[in-house]
């Protein structure tokens, strides 16, 4: 069976630290170059003082930069989530929403640098804002991406 966008986003809606964490995936594009991803803060995802807590907003980031840049390059790439890094700007209520988008144009540029093996690290930004528009958070999401190694005829015949 193919993945594809919607069954990408309802997996990823139901899977249980998403589900349990009021992380629901609303969107991929069809081409694999944008996600949305809201998150739902209620009584099982506030913190202490009644806001969204911290490690559910970078969960909520954790892995769609990678999603995306993975189903745009194939299966002969390697392609990991490496590092992330998240400024929170104001107290987090309600939905928040998160929107990742990876350029067709990006992801070529990542598949002719990592060509031959190399090891490339890109980093992507995007913004969590509530349902005003207003930005609670900033986040940054580092991409690892290599080329496979392929085994050659003689290597395999040995």
């Amino acid at each position: 069976m193919r993945i594809t966008p919607r069954r990408l986003a309802i997996g990823m809606s139901l899977w249980a630290p998403n589900l349990w964490s009021g992380i629901r995936v609303t969107h991929f594009a069809e081409d694999w170059t944008q996600a949305t991803v809201e998150l739902h803060v209620n009584a099982l995802t506030r913190n202490y003082v009644g806001t969204a807590f911290g490690g559910s907003m970078s969960a909520m980031t954790d892995p769609y930069f990678f999603m995306l840049v993975m189903h745009q390059l194939g299966r002969d790439y390697v392609v990991w989530d490496t590092r992330g890094e998240i400024e929170f700007v104001k107290p987090g209520r309600g939905v928040l929403t998160a929107h990742f988008a990876v350029p067709r144009e990006r992801a070529e540029e990542l598949r002719e640098r990592a060509r031959g093996g190399a090891s490339v690290r890109e980093w992507f930004e995007t913004e969590i804002t509530d349902a005003a528009g207003d930005v609670v958070a900033r986040v940054r999401r580092e991409v690892y991406v290599r080329e496979k190694r392929r085994v050659t005829e003689s290597a395999a015949a040995v």
